[in-house]
C-alpha cells in the first residue's frame, strides 16, 4: 500500500471512532467505513460487498442505557483492512473475524468511556471557572480518544506484514471460522427481528408479507425491489386518509388540510 492509502485508511478509522459517539455522519457504520477503506486501498468492490454484509449483522446493534452494543466501528475498519489491505483475505474470512473484533472493540470503548469520566470532572471545574474554551477543549480530548481507539488498532494491523497476517489467519481452525460465520448469520436474523419489532403495525404488515412474495420472483433484483417498495410507499401516502388530508368530516374540519400532505402530517401528529 502507498503512504497516501495508509493515511486515508487511518483518517477513515479515526472518523469511525469518533462517529461511534457522535452518530452524525455514520462513518462508523460498516457500509460506510468498509466502502471508504475499499476506495482508499483501491479495492472498492470488496469494500462495498463486505460493508453490505456486515451492515446486516450490525442492523440491530444499538446502545440502550448502560448496555453498550458490540463495536461496529472496529469490526468494520479492521475487517475492511484485512480484506482490502495488503493481506487480501477473503470476504468470508473478514465477516468471520468481524464478530470477535466487535467484542474487542466493546472492551476498548469501555476503557475509553471510563477514562472520560475524569474528563467530565475536569469539564465541570472549567465550567465553574467560566472557561467555555476549557470545556470545549475537554470535549475535543474525549472525541480524540474515541478516534484513537480505532485508529491505533488500524495502524497496528497495517504495520504487520501481510505474510504474518495471512499466517495468523490460516492458523485459525476451520471449525472456528465456520462457526463464527454461522453465528454472524444468526445475528443478521436477530437484527432484522429487532427492527421489525420496532416498526411492526397493522398498516405495515401487508407490505412485509408482500416483500416475501416479491422476493420469490427471481427476475427481480434488489434495485427493482427497492423501486417497487418506493412506489408502494408513495401510493400508500396518496391513498391513506391519515396522510392526504381527507380524514376529517367537513371542509373546515380538523383533518382537512387542503391536500397538503406535509401540513397534514405536522398537524395531525
Amino acid at each position: 500500500m502507498s503512504i497516501i492509502s495508509v493515511i486515508l485508511v487511518l483518517i477513515v478509522a479515526f472518523l469511525a471512532g469518533m462517529e461511534g459517539i457522535l452518530d452524525q455522519f455514520q462513518f462508523h457504520q460498516p457500509l460506510v467505513a468498509a466502502t471508504l477503506i475499499g476506495a482508499a486501498t483501491g479495492h472498492l468492490m470488496e469494500g462495498v460487498v463486505l460493508g453490505g454484509q456486515l451492515q446486516l449483522i450490525a442492523l440491530g446493534w444499538m446502545n440502550i442505557g448502560a448496555a453498550v452494543a458490540p463495536d461496529a466501528a472496529l469490526a468494520s475498519v479492521a475487517s475492511a483492512i484485512l480484506v482490502a489491505g495488503p493481506a487480501q483475505t477473503s470476504i468470508s474470512t473478514g465477516i468471520a473475524m468481524a464478530i470477535p473484533l466487535a467484542v474487542a472493540g466493546l472492551v476498548l470503548t469501555t476503557i475509553v468511556r471510563t477514562l472520560t469520566v475524569g474528563l467530565a470532572h475536569i469539564a465541570d471545574r472549567e465550567a465553574e471557572e467560566g472557561s467555555i474554551r476549557g470545556v470545549e477543549l475537554v470535549q475535543w480530548v474525549g472525541l480524540i480518544l474515541q478516534g484513537l481507539r480505532i485508529a491505533i488498532p488500524a495502524g497496528l494491523i497495517l504495520a504487520v506484514p501481510a505474510t504474518a497476517v495471512q499466517g495468523a489467519l490460516n492458523a485459525i481452525p476451520d471449525w472456528l471460522t465456520d462457526g463464527l460465520a454461522v453465528a454472524g448469520g444468526f445475528i443478521v436474523v436477530v437484527g432484522y427481528a429487532m427492527v421489525i419489532n420496532m416498526m411492526a403495525s397493522a398498516e405495515l404488515w401487508p407490505f412485509f408479507f408482500l416483500g416475501f412474495a416479491l422476493s420469490a420472483v427471481t427476475s427481480l433484483n434488489l434495485i427493482a425491489m427497492g423501486i417497487i417498495g418506493l412506489v408502494l410507499a408513495l401510493v400508500y401516502l396518496q391513498l391513506s386518509p391519515q396522510f392526504n388530508g381527507h380524514s376529517g368530516g367537513g371542509s373546515n374540519g380538523g383533518g382537512s388540510h387542503s391536500g397538503d400532505q406535509l401540513d397534514a402530517i405536522l398537524n395531525d401528529y
